[in-house]
């Protein structure tokens, strides 16, 4: 039966392309009907928008031939569904809601970014940078096991040893082979023991042993820098994205200041029956 009426459809769509074509398409042209129920060019242009990148680069008939038959199959499975279930109903509302607030977010963000806006971004997040500018280190390091190799391995660096290939011969970390060089990093990059043990260290100077979930450090401290800003226009997406995260949030900030909302909390409601999808068939 689904084929039969597919069919119908599909010969009724063709008569209807062999007509004289109207002066203006739009997104109110209805391109099907099914049982009375108008399918337009604007639901095909929607379904198209969210399709994957495979199935919107095919050729345009193709697409367009595709699409419709989906639709007119979609909605023939939809009018023999005669009592929505509550899960499908609470679904659709929710993708009302997401929609209309994206929508009304996109229209608020429509001038947000403005190269005003992204300056004053730029300059309250690297105000600092010349003032208090964060250092970068160039470390090298030996990494062994235990506490006992990590204090022989001072002793030989103080008796003269080459850091470096003292660290080829001794090192259990993968920057052994390079005679334990590390490069260039800044904070946050390091464990928190590694990292504060660089930052109190002057330029060559050797640690004492420095124990990690790694195992045990002796660290060279080859230089440091100060970490300079980057140039507005290496970082200007990253600034775009922040002032409309700044938009978004003191936007709905306010609509929220002003609004009456009342929410139950986990001690009213057990958090875990979030995943009792059994729920939505009661």
């Amino acid at each position: 039966m689904l084929k039969r009426t597919q069919f119908l459809a599909s010969a009724a769509l063709a008569l209807t392309l062999a007509l004289p074509a109207q002066a203006e398409n739009d997104a109110e042209t209805v391109v099907a009907t099914v049982n009375g129920v108008e399918i337009t060019l604007g639901h095909m242009i929607v379904a198209q928008s969210a399709l994957p990148d495979q199935y919107r680069n095919l050729p345009a008939d193709v697409l367009f031939n595709g699409l419709l038959d989906q639709l007119v199959q979609q909605t023939i499975l939809a009018e023999e569904l005669k009592e929505v279930p509550a899960r499908v109903q609470t679904a659709l509302e929710n993708e009302r809601r997401a929609l209309l607030a994206a929508e009304h977010m996109d229209g608020v963000l429509k001038d947000a970014v403005t190269d005003e806006a992204v300056q004053a971004v730029y300059d309250a997040t690297y105000a600092g940078a010349a003032d208090n500018p964060e250092m970068e280190f160039d470390a090298s390091h030996i990494l062994v096991e235990t506490e006992e190799e990590a204090n022989a391995l001072v002793k030989t660096l103080e008796g003269g040893a080459d850091f470096a290939e003292l660290a080829k011969e001794k090192s259990t970390g993968p920057s052994g082979p390079r005679g334990g060089a590390l490069g260039w990093f800044g904070k946050g990059q390091m464990v928190p023991e590694f990292e504060n043990a660089v930052v109190d260290m002057e330029v060559g100077a050797v640690s004492a042993p420095i124990k990690t979930q790694f195992g045990w450090h002796v660290i060279k401290l080859n230089d440091s820098r100060a970490k300079e800003a980057p140039k507005l226009e290496d970082v200007r997406a990253e600034m775009e994205q922040q002032v409309r995260m700044n938009v978004v949030d003191d936007y709905i900030s306010k609509l929220t200041a002003g609004a009456t909302i009342s929410k139950k909390t986990t001690e009213d409601i057990d958090p875990s029956l979030l995943k009792d999808l059994s729920l939505l068939e009661n």
